[in-house]
């Protein structure tokens, strides 16, 4: 089913869930931003921290939409196993090719959640056993759980934490600290 063809108005659930990706996707690309080069290549749990942010932005691209959508393509980098976190790859990911892929992940999911009405919300996508709103919420707890693991490394490596916006503070634009 394409989204946003239908008259249907928006309401608070659905601009809520709009505001709430903007400002988890902000987060991912200020956490991203705020790892030190040094750290880049560093494994922790047995995975290089790259790979951590690949496979955190690869369950968004893959997940969040729609986990069966038959058009779905990989990005260009990937090879097997890159985002399984249980396997080992030999396929180094660089910051410049994270940063097109998280803005890449972050136009198509802010387009996909901005087209929603309150009706989506509980309908399936295409060939898909969850409905729209357990696809986003999961996401959102693994999005979470692996942007703390994240800045938990940054913090005991630097002494610094990543900046947060939270619920109510501003999203920062243009110049500004990464760190809180």
């Amino acid at each position: 089913m394409e989204m946003g063809n239908r008259n249907s108005e928006k309401n608070e659930l659905t601009a809520a869930v709009a505001e709430q990706t903007d400002r988890a996707l902000w987060e991912v690309n200020n956490v991203i931003a705020c790892v030190p080069d040094a750290l880049w290549e560093k494994e922790y749990c047995g995975q290089p921290m790259y790979k951590h942010i690949y496979h955190m932005l690869h369950s968004l691209d893959l997940w969040l939409i729609n986990p069966n959508d038959p058009h779905y393509r990989d990005p260009q980098f990937h090879i097997p196993d890159l985002n399984n976190l249980d396997a080992r790859t030999d396929r180094l990911i660089t910051r410049g090719e994270i940063e097109a892929y998280t803005a890449a992940v972050g136009e198509k999911i802010r387009r996909y959640t901005r087209s929603l009405n309150a009706e989506d919300l509980s309908g399936n996508p295409e060939g898909c056993r969850h409905c729209r709103l357990e696809l986003i919420l999961g996401q959102f707890r693994h999005l979470h759980t692996h942007l703390g693991m994240l800045m938990g490394w940054i913090i005991a490596e630097t002494g610094e934490w990543p900046l947060t916006v939270g619920l109510e503070h501003p999203v920062p634009e243009g110049e500004y600290g990464l760190f809180s």
